[in-house]
């Protein structure tokens, strides 16, 4: 018998940048194994056009993802929730903060740094989720 697969929810402030990149990279990387989701506490009504384009210059597309409030019935089923770095309140509980600076606003260059950051711990996380499987 498989046990069910862990849920990693990434949580910022508004859903449209760091969070996103975090779920879509957190996807990519782990694939099947590990169920991935994002919400904010503040729902804004789009993700950022600075951020779809970063990540699509990586070749992923988020350009349908859109932004959403944390549901605290997913919340309370997470393994792991993580937060990007900013203030966020009414989540149940942060498991880790990545401490990310925040997208919004800057240049095409800062967003694709800070997509990078995003990447690398995205992987770092996959890296030991699928080892500890």
């Amino acid at each position: 018998m498989t046990s069910p697969k862990p849920l990693v929810l990434f949580v910022c402030r508004h859903n449209t940048g760091r969070s996103q990149m975090a779920e879509a990279y957190l996807r990519h990387f782990a694939g099947d194994a590990v169920e991935v989701a994002s919400a904010g506490t503040e729902v804004a009504d789009f993700p950022n056009a600075g951020v779809v384009a970063a990540m699509a210059d990586d070749g992923i597309d988020i350009s349908a993802a859109r932004p959403k409030l944390i549901d605290p019935a997913l919340a309370a089923c997470a393994q792991r929730i993580i937060t990007m770095g900013c203030d966020v309140r009414g989540v149940p509980r942060i498991d880790d903060d990545w401490g990310l600076p925040d997208p919004k606003d800057q240049p095409p260059q800062r967003v694709r740094e800070i997509r990078d950051l995003v990447k690398a711990k995205a992987r770092a996380l996959a890296d030991d989720m699928l080892r500890s499987d």
